[in-house]
């Protein structure tokens, strides 16, 4: 219980860093599924101290369709847990809620997953996540294909710079 309760800590000390903007290079990496309209952009996670049991990932999810879809879940091969998860206050208290459910994906938008709001969480990390090395990711959608995905890894307390949004990096189409 203990233990589960310092992960935890570790985990949403981690979520609430103040944001470093961070430099990275043309390795970004970005995808669609092939017979959707699923588009997901700017993957990446924090890297975790070592002994922390759970870390975060991040990407922006665009729906080009006219059909409203979910994100349902997520597997990595570093975990065999990866939950979808949304940060809320109660009081002066920020905690990790769960969303079993997903993350609704309306035609036409965006959804970003980003520090202090909706992420992914790998849970009972049997390693630290380290900086420079991806996080190969599977997104699962309730409509579109899966989607796999590398999440760049950058230092503790990292968020991407404003410019890379709109820095016109390619993507990958995965069929």
């Amino acid at each position: 219980m203990l233990m589960r309760r310092v992960t935890l800590l570790i985990a949403l000390l981690l979520m609430s860093t103040p944001l470093v903007a961070a430099h990275h290079g043309s390795d970004h990496s970005e995808a669609m599924a092939g017979h959707s309209s699923i588009e997901v952009t700017h993957p990446w996670a924090r890297a975790t101290p070592p002994g922390a049991g759970a870390g975060g990932g991040f990407v922006t999810l665009t729906n080009h369709g006219d059909k409203d879809d979910t994100l349902v879940g997520a597997t990595s091969p570093l975990t065999e847990r990866v939950e979808i998860h949304m940060m809320e206050m109660h009081g002066d208290v920020m905690r990790m809620v769960p969303l079993p459910g997903g993350i609704d994906i309306p035609a036409g938008e965006t959804v970003t997953l980003a520090p202090g709001g909706l992420h992914l969480m790998f849970m009972e990390l049997a390693s630290p996540l380290v900086e420079g090395q991806p996080v190969p990711v599977t997104l699962e959608f309730q409509h579109a294909e899966p989607i796999q995905v590398k999440l760049q890894v950058l230092p503790v307390g990292a968020a991407l710079e404003s410019s890379h949004h709109q820095s016109g990096h390619g993507h990958t189409t995965h069929n």
